[in-house]
């Protein structure tokens, strides 16, 4: 595989400038002869840059993320007119490298969830955005190249979610009592049923949440991981971005019942246990806090957990 070239200021500069007289849309002081640039995040090849104040440049790594990032314009498009929160929209589209795409994306105005908390209305819009997902004809999205995945099996992840928690005890992180509650029998009962796959955004993190200082969720980013299948896994990274009862209401507003909820809930709090462990013992290289945090989140306490008893069937999809 060719080495991707390392991208610097100069270079990203008059890409976007290229980028933003094809697209026509550049405007104001991003039309320039020289935008301002700057990496959005620190790193030895930032692979994503501020223009401006109104637009993104995306630079795809890989082949295998360029063909990712082709089937997210798309994707977007088809997604758009389902949901109440803004889809980026994209300027103009290109090559910054022989076979690696770059998209200017229009900015999101606002920050994110790990910025700014989400307000009982901003449950409402999560709510929406779930609503939104489930109504994307499926087989559209296919058509797309989105791909369908099995949904993970929970019992898997408890035995995992177990060993981490014995490692997190020995740190004085976690108390493995607490994973008790999910017990194998319980694992079965929140299995997925037959014909529940909808289109999954797969990476609603907090990073991917536009969120504005009122705690209206605005936007949604990151859609080049979408997959058709188990709707419980944006449940779970609801639960980490923005913690479980919050997580949880919004998914009970768009029509979900017990067990996709509770679902949910769980593939979070084993995924949160997994993720702190491995960077305590240097297997991720994740920040500590936000490691911490999402343990926090994800094992915030919940009434439906207290409410509900799953061996008599549930009538959720």
């Amino acid at each position: 595989m060719t080495q991707a070239p390392t991208p610097t200021e100069d270079t990203v500069r008059r890409l976007a400038r290229s980028l933003l007289r094809d697209g026509g849309k550049g405007g104001g002081a991003d039309s320039a002869a020289a935008p301002d640039v700057r990496p959005v995040a620190e790193g030895d090849a930032p692979a994503t840059w501020w223009v401006g104040t109104r637009h993104v440049l995306r630079l795809a790594p890989d082949r295998e993320a360029s063909a990712c990032r082709r089937r997210e314009l798309r994707l977007r498009d088809l997604v758009r007119p389902h949901v109440p929160v803004a889809v980026p929209s994209a300027v103009a589209h290109g090559e910054w490298a022989p076979g690696l795409l770059c998209t200017l994306d229009t900015r999101l105005p606002g920050g994110t969830a790990e910025e700014h908390r989400v307000s009982a209305v901003g449950e409402a819009d999560l709510a929406g955005l779930l609503t939104g997902l489930r109504e994307v004809p499926v087989r559209q999205a296919e058509a797309l190249g989105v791909p369908r995945v099995p949904p993970r099996s929970l019992e898997s992840l408890r035995r995992t979610a177990g060993e981490a928690a014995e490692r997190l005890a020995a740190a004085d992180e976690f108390d493995p009592g607490r994973l008790g509650r999910l017990t194998a029998p319980a694992a079965v009962q929140l299995a997925t049923q037959p014909g529940t796959a909808v289109l999954v955004h797969h990476a609603l993190g907090g990073g991917h949440l536009v969120v504005s200082a009122e705690g209206r969720v605005r936007g949604v980013l990151g859609w080049d991981a979408a997959v058709v299948g188990d709707p419980a896994e944006d449940i779970a990274g609801l639960a980490l971005a923005v913690g479980a009862p919050a997580a949880v209401r919004a998914a009970t507003l768009a029509g979900y019942g017990a067990r996709p909820c509770l679902r949910g809930l769980w593939l979070a709090r084993c995924d949160a246990l997994t993720l702190l462990a491995e960077v305590l013992t240097g297997g991720s290289t994740a920040p500590p806090l936000l490691a911490r945090t999402r343990l926090r989140r994800a094992w915030e306490p919940i009434m439906l957990e207290r409410v509900t008893d799953l061996r008599g069937g549930d009538e959720t999809s």
